[in-house]
């Protein structure tokens, strides 16, 4: 498994020069909020701003800074970097003449970075990481593929947990993989506020973990894939067998992903089962006291 923590410490110790490019401030609609950040090298970029002119501007202004060398006083008189060579900031517009209408204004500060930059970057993105919120799909099927893709790319700890080794192989990297004989005992060890997708090969071991995920009240999510058919025998083995309660089966999310889309495609399911997913990791957040939320001064992207 890769973080994404390491792919950014990665991209510092091998792309040479690097500029960091963060929104520094905000008015009206723009595409990212203060403190996203991008890290921009000759070559490469790391992360956005939120795409368009804008970040176009702000990626050519970084390599320019970054292409540069430092002017240096004559020698005799104090040596020093000029600030214009390590440090811009572009305050722009975003309406018609660069075309982008969101009607607000962003303020861009873009910065050479340095051992000590690096560190603090590197520092504040394993505290976001740190804090991420979980997300455990049980099974590797061709939804579960798609769903672990699908969550690869997004602000979470994905992790995928199975019975079977061969179902675990071609896993994304940033996606954490479980081989274990009782996967119900992952969401017993689970952290509060974790999202459960249940997609196995077996729809028994499906309600056993069905039944382990509702009586965390403290999940953020619970969901099953499978028909109406599926989720009423669940419902009757569940109140009359696991000791369950209507108010716990009420919490299931079934089937995953909403029915209003007849699409059964496992590509399609997972997409929307994503979106599920992040929207109720959302709620759930917000919801939660707001003494264990963390102040967030950067925001990793990439």
């Amino acid at each position: 498994m890769t973080s994404k923590v390491q792919s950014l410490k990665d991209f510092l110790a091998g792309q040479g020069r690097v500029a960091l490019v963060e929104v520094a401030g905000t008015k009206g609609s723009t595409p990212r909020e203060k403190g996203a950040f991008m890290l921009v090298s000759r070559e490469a970029i790391f992360g956005t701003i939120g795409g368009g002119q804008l970040e176009y501007m702000a990626i050519d202004r970084a390599r320019q800074m970054v292409a540069s060398s430092p002017r240096r006083k004559p020698q005799g008189q104090e040596a020093r970097i000029e600030a214009d060579e390590v440090c811009a900031t572009l305050d722009v517009p975003l309406g018609p003449e660069i075309g982008q209408c969101c009607g607000g204004r962003v303020e861009v500060l873009i910065r050479l970075v340095d051992v000590d930059l690096a560190n603090e970057l590197v520092a504040a993105a394993e505290a976001e990481e740190a804090h991420l919120p979980h997300v455990y799909i049980f099974g590797g099927g061709h939804v579960g593929q798609a769903l672990a893709a699908a969550m690869s790319l997004l602000p979470v700890h994905g992790a995928v947990i199975e019975t079977r080794a061969e179902a675990l192989e071609g896993m994304p990297q940033t996606v954490e993989t479980r081989l274990t004989p009782m996967p119900e005992a992952e969401v017993r060890n689970a952290p509060a506020g974790t999202a459960f997708a249940i997609l196995t090969h077996d729809h028994a071991l499906d309600f056993l973990i069905v039944a382990e995920a509702l009586k965390r009240d403290d999940a953020a999510y619970v969901g099953m894939i499978g028909s109406k058919t599926k989720k009423a025998t669940f419902r009757n083995w569940f109140l009359k067998s696991a000791e369950g309660t209507e108010a716990e089966f009420a919490r299931l999310v079934s089937p995953i992903g909403g029915d209003a889309v007849k699409d059964k495609r496992p590509q399609v399911i997972a997409a929307l089962a994503a979106a599920e997913i992040m929207t109720a990791l959302v709620v759930h957040r917000a919801a939660s006291n707001a003494d264990h939320q963390v102040p967030r001064h950067r925001v990793l992207a990439g």
